[in-house]
């Protein structure tokens, strides 16, 4: 029986660093645990465009579509701002998501505990905070025609354009409801019924669905805005939320920062199984590529470290070792190491990249 697939696209900017980390913690478990992945490793975003002219090749794409999981960096810099946007380094990330139909993206936000003082709310309303937000990837306002900057007269208009079918809210809304059947079995939907008749689409949908097959979910609704207030008001309330593309853009980045950092925090896009039964998947860091630190050892690896951990629970079947891996960091973290990202303290000197990398290993090896 071959080993499962693993395609590694670090990218620009701190990708790289991060991704290198990654390759040891996956070297670990090859070792250690006696998971073997055959890795391989191709250019995505500004890199691919300066060595190819696109931000994504067709053979990338192909190798991509073949693998049984993909781990992506970060994309972008101020060197590509200047490109016409349809060769920006953000066009490869959205080709992938788009062309391999991946249409759930689930963002956690959780909070550990020796990091609730970082968070800018208060300790008790962040401590434990374990919450899973979940996307709507390829439809909606990103995607929707018509779209442009078009003449009227005298002036220009940017226009975009909501569009959702039923089977692509029901599909999502699926994707939310089983997760929660795996955690405390309760789902928020997040939309504007009250002023976008997609919005009124979309609540329907997710109701029609949940009434016909998953009655034993419990399911509430609420406006995107409202939802926004309530998660910096008392985030604890929600467990699952579920969203369009736009808003789930926003209230996952919201979210993101209740924990205290966006390097601390992984993603996962889900698509449609494959023949293996694996869904089709690209796991990334929320963070960017933060050029201004790139290849100085300052950047945070645990967000593309926990992004694996995600592929090895979703794609890979792998819940306990995931848990082993995500006990390490919160074990690292409890002792104190700290990237410059977590710096809370003056004076207090901060673990590099690979010294961080480094410590997470050592976790591994005292959970044996």
């Amino acid at each position: 029986m071959s080993n499962p697939s693993l395609l590694i696209l670090p990218g620009d900017g701190i990708g790289p660093e991060v991704m290198a980390e990654v390759r040891r913690v996956i070297d670990w478990f090859g070792d250690k645990r006696g998971l073997k992945f055959d890795v391989s490793e191709d250019l995505v975003g500004g890199c691919a465009y300066d060595a190819h002219g696109t931000p994504l090749t067709d053979e990338t794409m192909a190798k991509a579509q073949e693998v049984d999981a993909v781990l992506l960096g970060a994309v972008g810099g101020p060197k590509y701002d200047k490109l016409d946007f349809s060769v920006k380094p953000e066009r490869g990330l959205l080709r992938l998501r788009k062309e391999m139909d991946l249409y759930a993206n689930l963002r956690p936000a959780q909070c550990f505990d020796a990091l609730a003082d970082f968070s800018s709310l208060k300790k008790d309303v962040v401590a434990g905070l374990d919450i899973m937000i979940i996307r709507e990837l390829t439809s909606g306002v990103y995607f929707g025609e018509p779209r442009g900057i078009i003449k009227e007269g005298n002036e220009r208009v940017g226009i975009n354009t909501q569009r959702y079918t039923e089977s692509e809210i029901a599909r999502v809304a699926r994707s939310a409801f089983e997760m929660a059947r795996k955690r405390s079995n309760k789902v928020c939907s997040m939309e504007k019924a009250n002023v976008m008749e997609s919005g009124i689409l979309w609540r329907d949908v997710v109701q029609e669905i949940h009434d016909a097959e998953y009655p034993d979910v419990e399911l509430s609704h609420m406006y995107a805005d409202a939802g926004a207030m309530q998660l910096t008001r008392w985030p604890k309330q929600f467990d699952v939320i579920v969203t369009d593309n736009l808003f789930g853009d926003l209230l996952s980045d919201l979210a993101a920062m209740l924990t205290g950092s966006l390097g601390m925090l992984p993603s996962a896009s889900l698509g449609a199984p494959m023949a293996n039964g694996r869904p089709k998947a690209l796991y990334e860091p929320v963070h960017g590529s933060a050029p201004d630190i790139a290849g100085q050892g300052k950047a945070n690896p645990i967000a593309c470290i926990l992004s694996f951990a995600m592929a090895l629970r979703y794609s890979f079947d792998k819940g306990d070792e995931a848990t082993r891996l995500e006990q390490a960091i919160e074990k690292v973290l409890a002792e104190g190491y700290r990237t410059a990202d977590l710096l809370g303290e003056e004076g207090k000197q901060p673990v590099s990249t690979t010294e961080m990398g480094t410590a997470i290993l050592a976790a591994l090896d005292a959970s044996l």
